[in-house]
């Protein structure tokens, strides 16, 4: 008797620690973008006021995630969790940086701003939404699974 409660109880905790690993590219996204924003803001910040290179402005940075990894490697941006176009925009704003005089770059990055502040607030209402949708259909699969066990 125990042994069945314990078995049905790890069947469906495993269940919704799968739907929990799920939801984990909204997660991804979520922070990546958030990610994306600071960054844009920093760069702003430097483009007005300090003026330092864009090799002091990325060696400074200590955060780690994987816009941060990009934006020090700066290669192609192949993450799982992004859509084409959200690639190829990821790919343009990384080739933009440093390209230009300190006039456009204001004017481009500005821009930006608000298309990742979008792009942020709705990552991470995607990644509430679904995140938990995820769990609770992991924990629901796992309580049919325990029924049609028993």
């Amino acid at each position: 008797m125990w042994i069945k409660l314990l078995l049905c109880a790890l069947i469906v905790a495993f269940c919704t620690f799968l739907g929990y690993l799920a939801a984990g590219k909204y997660r991804l996204r979520r922070k990546f973008y958030a990610q994306m924003f600071t960054f844009n803001e920093r760069y702003l910040n430097e483009l007005a006021y300090t003026r330092r290179t864009l090799r002091e402005l990325i060696g400074e940075v200590s955060e780690s995630g994987d816009f941060y990894a990009l934006l020090q490697k700066r290669e192609e941006v192949s993450l799982r969790y992004l859509t084409e176009q959200e690639k190829k925009d990821c790919a343009d704003y990384l080739q933009m940086l440093g390209a230009g005089d300190s006039y456009s770059q204001k004017n481009y990055f500005s821009a930006k701003k608000n298309a990742l502040g979008e792009k942020k607030a709705e990552s991470e209402k995607e990644a509430k939404d679904r995140g938990g949708l995820y769990v609770k259909l992991g924990l629901l699969a796992g309580l049919a699974f325990v029924i049609l066990i028993v």
